[in-house]
Parts: structure tokens; C-alpha cells; sequence
């Protein structure tokens, strides 16, 4: 059996105001050259912080580095920080090629959703991206395009790429205002079809989970991570990133697993805010 391995990052955030996110990435990068075996590298959305081609351009030219001396591809989403004209300036389909051509076919319509085929592995990169907003929908036009890929299946099964995750996390009301809201439409058109995993962000902390039966998992953000041990309402936000490793094919698959970026000042706090208002907020010693 064709064994995948993918190498997953989420929310690199370039360009943002607080935290330099363009050593973040290349930092995690750095700390990742070691890794072999790689078949592609996957960033699932929120590719730069203010939505800019400037900041989708300069995504593209630490990621595909990496990629270009393994000579593997690279495949985008979007996120809710994204826009849909940048990213399709900046990345195409969002499946692009070690030299930089572009393998996806995009989806009809308004929705940067694609596919593409990688050594028998179907690649789907969906768009959950709602202007203005700060949690992800599909919509029906996009979840009917994607029950006519699946229709068909791949010669090694495939894999489900969007920016919002289809859970809730047990310990935070916060991020379940957050999530993917037509979850159970997303769960209708996946169930009983190829899909070996969803891979998703977002959150900025790992998390795993089942949808229809098809493994979900959530990836660390590269920019920060998001600490739930905060007091109830409040939203905390610290240094240090991570990036996972997936495998899908091989006899317990779909593995995965978490890679934290070898950050000196992991931990320190970047922002708490108040959940609902957003405005900073202090914690009771």
C-alpha cells in the first residue's frame, strides 16, 4: 500500500502586528529540515493576517523553498484572515508544484476549492472563508461540488483540507463559537466515501477527533499557540508554534503527530483578551 506522508502547518499569519510571524515560520522550517520522507507539505489556511498578497507571496516563498530543494508539492487554503483575490493571485488553485506550477482544478464559482491527484492520493483543499467573519462555513454549492469528487474513488483514498475545524473542544466554550458551522452537512457528504482524514487549523492547538467516522485533525498554529487553561472567558495566547506529521496509508493509518518549534521563549504571553469583546483583559493571580 502507497504510504503518504504529509507535513501539516497552519496559520502563519504574516504580517502581523504583534508577533514577528515571518521568523516564526521560518524558524519552525529551520527546525524541521531534518524531516525525510515527505511527499507534501500542507498549510491549511490563515496564510497571512491582514488577507494581503504581500503576505500570501511571502508564505509562498518560505514554504515552497522548503518544498523546492525536496521536490515535493505544496497545497494552500484559505482561512478567515485570508482573501479570496489575494490568495488566488499569490497561490492559483492552491496546489502547486515543487518548480511552482499549478495542479489544482478549482471548483466553479466564487469558493477557492480544488483538486488534484498525488501518487493516487486525491488532494481536496476546501474554502470556509466567510468574509468579515470568524467562524467557517462551506455552503451548499461548494459541499455539492464536493460530493461529486468523492463520487468517484481515489487510488489511495483521500484527504480533506480546510481552514475551520468540524468540532467542538470539550473544555472551551470559546472556540465553539469559532468552528465550522455546517459541520454535519460537511459529515453527510463525507460519510461512506474515501476520505482517510481532515486536516485543519485554526484553533492554534492540536486536537483530534471523528466526523462521520473519518479522522479530523487539527494542527498547532506556526505563529502561536492558544493556551485553554486560562480562567473561564478568557482567551490566552502564547509564543510557540507547531506543525504536525501525517501518514496515511500505512498499516495503523492515518497517524499523526506534533512537532513544537524549538522556541527559547515558548510560553511567554502574547495577548489575553476577553472571549466575547476581544478587549485585553487580567487574570486573577
Amino acid at each position: 500500500m502507497t504510504v503518504h506522508r504529509i507535513l501539516h502547518l497552519s496559520d502563519t499569519h504574516l504580517r502581523h502586528p504583534v508577533v514577528d510571524a515571518a521568523a516564526a515560520l521560518a524558524g519552525i522550517l529551520h527546525d524541521l529540515r531534518s524531516l525525510s520522507g515527505l511527499d507534501l507539505v500542507v498549510v491549511s489556511g490563515d496564510l497571512a493576517d491582514d488577507g494581503s498578497a504581500e503576505g500570501c507571496a511571502g508564505v509562498r516563498e518560505q514554504v515552497g523553498r522548503f518544498c523546492a530543494e525536496r521536490g515535493i508539492p505544496h497545497y494552500y487554503c484559505t482561512g478567515n484572515h485570508d482573501t479570496r483575490d489575494a490568495f488566488t493571485e499569490v497561490f492559483g488553485s492552491g496546489h502547486v508544484a515543487a518548480d511552482g506550477t499549478d495542479l489544482g482544478t478549482r471548483m466553479p464559482g466564487t469558493e477557492r476549492a480544488a483538486v488534484s491527484e498525488l501518487g493516487g492520493l486525491r488532494v481536496i483543499t476546501l474554502d470556509s472563508l466567510v468574509p468579515g467573519a470568524v467562524y467557517g462555513e462551506l455552503g451548499g454549492a461548494q459541499l455539492s461540488w464536493l460530493r461529486e469528487v468523492l463520487a468517484t474513488p481515489a487510488p489511495a483514498g483521500s484527504v480533506v483540507i480546510l481552514h475551520h475545524p468540524p468540532l467542538t473542544v470539550p473544555t472551551s466554550l470559546v472556540m465553539d463559537r469559532v468552528n465550522l458551522r455546517d459541520a454535519a452537512a460537511l459529515a453527510a457528504a463525507v460519510r461512506g466515501t474515501d476520505v482517510r482524514m481532515i486536516l485543519c487549523g485554526h484553533f492554534h492547538l492540536q486536537l483530534s477527533g471523528l466526523l462521520a467516522g473519518v479522522p479530523v485533525w487539527v494542527t498547532p498554529g506556526v505563529v502561536s499557540r492558544i493556551d485553554l487553561t486560562a480562567s473561564p472567558g478568557l482567551l490566552r495566547v502564547v509564543r510557540g508554534g507547531g506543525a504536525s506529521v501525517v501518514e496515511l496509508g500505512g498499516p495503523a493509518s492515518p497517524v499523526g503527530h506534533v512537532l513544537h518549534a524549538r522556541d527559547p521563549r515558548a510560553g511567554e504571553l502574547l495577548q489575553l483578551v476577553d472571549a466575547s469583546s476581544g478587549q485585553d483583559a487580567v487574570e486573577a493571580p
